[in-house]
């Protein structure tokens, strides 16, 4: 479960018997064991939290309610505790475990939220209910999940306090929303620029400059682009080149170092022209 929703639940006075989270991870340099953001969450509530799913089977709960949980869950857990999952796109449109971003990439203007019954099958479920939103130009993949998470939350809410509706089959053709690898996050100049700021978009985009690696956290496309081939980086504007127009850098993260404005890193760096990313 995500965090919002925890506490959204908890704050509308339901009654939360036992919260699954993804176990406990090695993070930082020390390798410490640290919670995940849920379970701390649930925690710091005073709630109960196991990271094994098994322990539903003998709770005795009325529903189980499921948002962005990153594993299946057996159909054993399924006949012992119906289930509802929040899921963030508009079913059967991008089943599976990165709806948000695949939408972005794929160039959508519209995604929304279901309520959906779980069943064994990948995202395959009966919906209870949706709402739809639009995707803006510039909407980062944070920033749509976060408009979602509160979309879905609302819905949800008001769910639990009417009662599930009868749901209804998925219907139309179902599309796919594979996990993104790491090789997606870099970025290619000699790609359509539209296709570029949509990998922005996503968060974690990089690309290389003199050998190292360089972050992109935000840019934004230019209406005139000028004469620049794909990669080379005019070091007054800060313009891009990329294939049939160009971005120009707003925020960059060298290598070891914060996130910075990109014309104090242009100073910093000290640009010169005939520079390219690649």
């Amino acid at each position: 479960m995500a965090i919002n929703p925890l506490r959204a639940l908890v704050g509308d006075g339901h009654d939360v018997a036992l919260v699954v989270s993804q176990p406990d991870r090695k993070r930082g340099r020390g390798g410490k064991l640290v919670p995940s953001p849920v379970k701390a969450a649930a925690l710091e509530l005073g709630l109960p939290v196991t990271d094994r799913v098994d322990d539903l089977v003998d709770l005795g709960a009325d529903l189980g309610i499921v948002v962005a949980f990153g594993r299946l869950i057996k159909p054993h857990v399924l006949s012992a505790l119906p289930m509802v999952n929040m899921h963030f796109s508009l079913l059967p449109r991008w089943r599976g475990a990165a709806p948000v971003e695949r939408a972005i990439l794929a160039g959508d203007t519209t995604t929304g939220v279901c309520l959906m019954a779980l069943e064994e099958g990948l995202d395959t479920g009966p919906v209870y209910a949706r709402a739809e939103t639009p995707i803006g130009a510039e909407d980062t993949a944070d920033q749509l999940r976060h408009r979602l998470e509160r979309q879905g939350t609302e819905m949800l809410l008001r769910a639990l306090r009417t009662g599930l509706p009868e749901p209804q089959p998925q219907g139309g053709e179902p599309t796919y929303a594979a996990k993104l690898q790491a090789g997606e996050h870099e970025i290619d100049w000699g790609r359509p620029a539209i296709e570029v700021h949509r990998v922005i978009r996503l968060g974690q985009a990089w690309t290389t400059f003199r050998g190292k690696r360089l972050k992109v956290p935000s840019a934004r496309l230019v209406d005139e682009p000028g004469p620049l081939s794909p990669g080379a980086i005019d070091p007054v504007t800060l313009r891009v080149g990329a294939g049939g127009g160009a971005l120009k850098l707003l925020e960059v993260q060298p290598e070891g170092r914060p996130v910075q404005k990109a014309s104090a890193w242009r100073n910093g760096a000290h640009l010169t022209a005939g520079e390219h990313l690649a």
